[in-house]
C-alpha cells in the first residue's frame, strides 16, 4: 500500500476525478454538490499530499499535469469498482427516499413520460424528487457515464451507432400519423400522398438537425416534402397547424393528446414509415443499482396505450 493512501480520503479522489473530466472547478463542484471554494480547498489538500500541482489554469480551463494524467485512469477505475460494490450491497426504499432522479428529455419525451409517471409517484414514492434537463442528444452518453443524469429519454434513429457502456430499453412504440387543421382548405375526409407532398409542413428538430426523420424516409423513396416551419420544440407546433394550412407528422400518442388542446384532425400517414420508438437510456455503471432497477420498473408501468381510434374520427371529418 502506498504511504500517501493513509493521507487521502475518498472525497479528494472524487474531486480529482471530476476536475479531470470537466477541466472546470465550477462544473466539477456542481457535479459533486459542493461549493467551488470547497473544491478548491480539496485540490489544495491533494496538491499537498501528492506534492504536485495536478492542475494548472490555461485560459479558461484547468489542464492536468503529467502526473494527474497518469493518476486519472486508475482513480476513475477504482471509484467505479467501489461504486459498484456499494450498489450491490445497498438498498433503496422508495416509500421513504427523498432521492432526486435526473432525467434528460426533449419537451416531447417529457410530455409523453412525466404526467403518467408523476401521477404514479404520488402513490408509491411521494418523497422522491425529479429534475428534467433538456437532452443534449438522444443518448446523452457523457452525462449518463458521469452520473449527472440517471436516464436519458430519446427516440431511435436507425442511423445511430450504439455507444459503449450505454444500455437501453424500449419505453414506447407508436405509429406516425399526420395532423392538420379541422378547417384545412384542401383536406376533406382523408389525406393521400399527393396532398401530403403538396402541403407545406411543420417539423420539430430538437437538436437542430438539418432535416427531420420523415425527410430521410421520403428521400429513400425519391420523394420530397416542403418544410415551411422548423422548430426546436413541439409546444407551439399543434397551434400553428390548427390555425394554418400547414400539416405535421407526429407519433399517434402525441396527436391524440394534442387534439384535446388544439383544433386539429388526425390522419393516417399516406406512405410507409418505421414505427416511432422511444427508449430510456442508462449507463452500465449505474443500471444495476437498486434505485435504477426500481425506476426502470416504474417507467415500464406507465407506458401509455397508443390505440388508433383517433384516425377514425379524422376519416369522418370530426
Amino acid at each position: 500500500m502506498h504511504s500517501n493512501l493513509r493521507r487521502l480520503d475518498l472525497n479528494l479522489l472524487l474531486a480529482l476525478d471530476a476536475l479531470f473530466r470537466h477541466r472546470s472547478v465550477t462544473a466539477a463542484a456542481d457535479e459533486l454538490a459542493m461549493s467551488p471554494s470547497a473544491l478548491s480547498h480539496a485540490l489544495a489538500r491533494l496538491r499537498e499530499v501528492l506534492a504536485d500541482d495536478l492542475f494548472v489554469r490555461v485560459g479558461n480551463a484547468m489542464q492536468p499535469t503529467g502526473y494527474a494524467e497518469r493518476l486519472a485512469e486508475p482513480v476513475a477505475a477504482g471509484l467505479e469498482i467501489f461504486s459498484r460494490g456499494l450498489a450491490m450491497s445497498g438498498s433503496f426504499d422508495p416509500a421513504s427516499s427523498d432521492r432526486v432522479f435526473v432525467l434528460a428529455a426533449t419537451d416531447y419525451t417529457a410530455f409523453a413520460v412525466l404526467p403518467r409517471l408523476m401521477a404514479r409517484m404520488q402513490d408509491v414514492a411521494p418523497g422522491l424528487g425529479f429534475k428534467t434537463v433538456y437532452s443534449s442528444g438522444r443518448e446523452s452518453a457523457e452525462e449518463l457515464a458521469s452520473g449527472r443524469i440517471d436516464f436519458a429519454l430519446g427516440y431511435v434513429d436507425e442511423a445511430m451507432e450504439p455507444t459503449p457502456g450505454i444500455e437501453s430499453f424500449t419505453w414506447l412504440e407508436d405509429d406516425y400519423v399526420v395532423i392538420a387543421s379541422r378547417r384545412h382548405p384542401l383536406i376533406r375526409g382523408g389525406l393521400d400522398l399527393d396532398q401530403y407532398l403538396a402541403a407545406r409542413h411543420v417539423v420539430v428538430t430538437p437538436w437542430n438537425e438539418a432535416t427531420g426523420f420523415v425527410d430521410k424516409v421520403l428521400d429513400r423513396q425519391g420523394l420530397q416534402r416542403q418544410v415551411a416551419v422548423q422548430l426546436p420544440s413541439v409546444l407551439a407546433a399543434p397551434f400553428i397547424v390548427a390555425q394554418s394550412a400547414l400539416i405535421m407528422t407526429v407519433p399517434r400518442y402525441a396527436a391524440k393528446i394534442l387534439q384535446e388542446s388544439a383544433d386539429i384532425a388526425i390522419y393516417p400517414a399516406p406512405f410507409p414509415l418505421p414505427r416511432y420508438t422511444l427508449k430510456a437510456y442508462g449507463h452500465i455503471k449505474h443500471n444495476r443499482t437498486a434505485a435504477h432497477v426500481w425506476m426502470r420498473e416504474q417507467l415500464l408501468a406507465v407506458v401509455p396505450s397508443t390505440g388508433g381510434d383517433g384516425d377514425t374520427h379524422a376519416k369522418n371529418g370530426l
